[in-house]
């Protein structure tokens, strides 16, 4: 028994479709470990999804998403809350940690177009054709890449921005996450990926997070058998990387990782709003270590909020490390004095 039987196990979540679909794949995953216990479903608005006049970048919030769910777990009316890592900052505020990192989708960057544009990709469609993102990372990666294009700042749901692009004639395609698309069943609408030759993911995306409160250890003990090994150690590295940058969505930080034969490859990048100063370098490191039985106080160490008792420390310890390294990297070649004026003109626009 884990200490939890008998009582209904509440999971905060957002309102939006793309949320509680993510929410029900991880309740569906708990309740096949757990059939005995009772979970339900708590769904609420938060900032993020109110503010949709405004890019998501102007608005300075670190917690656009996620602060609302938790003041919930805060005073106990949920017990854990499932996310989109992407959305969650990688120092969490006290009292709260990442108690399980799911399984990752395919975390590239998809290009949906407008259906006159059907079959094309970005490099064929006409000059001044309008792309629209929310995102400063993919509009400063494309703009150096599709000059001829230009990029427009459009905001919602994934519901929402399809029927922007459908129904009106602004845009020739937008940018959305390969990720949400597939787990909306809109698979279909890819009309191209892609991939880092074109376009570094975000930190995190295509990853689910369950956050709970850090003390409470009969959930983080029920939530952990949900941990992806692989997908852990390529966030934490992302996510060490982006703290170590002092990144946020309103500076232009992109990732790929890669785990293969027990090396973890990870590339970075930072870029100027419009994409023509940049820096990128990829650094790599062993992450094959055995998982030791450390009963004790070191059983929960956090790594950019992240508690993976059931993968090696050592394992984390050195994904922390390659992120932090790698971060420290572009900072001596000057990453600073870019992301610095990027944070300035974005503030000024």
């Amino acid at each position: 028994k884990n200490g939890v039987d008998g009582r209904a196990i509440r999971v905060g979540t957002r309102r939006s479709q793309l949320a509680r679909i993510q929410t029900d794949s991880v309740v569906m995953m708990l309740r096949e470990l757990y059939p005995d216990l009772h979970f339900e479903i708590v769904a609420m608005s938060t900032t993020g999804d109110k503010i949709l006049d405004t890019a998501l970048s102007k608005i300075g919030e670190k917690s656009l998403f996620t602060k609302e769910l938790e003041n919930a777990l805060e005073r106990n009316e949920v017990d854990l809350v499932v996310h989109s890592l992407k959305d969650l900052p990688t120092s969490l505020p006290p009292g709260f940690t990442i108690g399980a990192v799911c399984k990752r989708e395919n975390p590239l960057d998809a290009v949906v177009f407008h259906p006159k544009n059907c079959g094309k990709t970005l490099s064929l469609l006409p000059e001044k054709s309008v792309i629209g993102t929310s995102s400063l990372r993919r509009a400063a990666q494309l703009k150096k890449k599709f000059p001829h294009l230009e990029f427009r700042d459009i905001r919602g749901n994934l519901n929402t921005r399809l029927k922007k692009l459908d129904e009106k004639e602004d845009f020739s395609a937008i940018i959305l996450a390969a990720a949400g698309l597939k787990r909306m069943g809109w698979e279909n609408r890819i009309g191209q990926l892609l991939g880092p030759e074109d376009c570094l993911y975000a930190v995190g995306q295509g990853a689910l997070a369950v956050e709970v409160r850090a003390k409470d250890q009969e959930i983080l003990n029920m939530v952990s058998a949900l941990h992806d090994a692989d997908t852990v150690l390529c966030c934490i590295a992302e996510r060490a990387f982006m703290k170590r940058l002092e990144g946020g969505c309103s500076v232009p930080v992109a990732v790929n990782t890669l785990l293969k034969d027990g090396q973890l490859y990870l590339t970075g990048a930072v870029y100027s709003l419009d994409g023509s100063d940049s820096l990128k370098e990829t650094m790599q490191t062993g992450v094959s270590y055995p998982h030791q039985n450390e009963d004790g106080p070191n059983d929960d160490v956090q790594r950019v909020g992240i508690t993976a008792k059931n993968v090696p420390g050592q394992a984390q310890e050195a994904a922390e490390n390659l992120g932090v390294e790698l971060a420290s990297l572009l900072l001596s070649k000057g990453a600073k004095h870019i992301l610095s004026v990027a944070r300035q003109l974005n503030d000024a626009c």
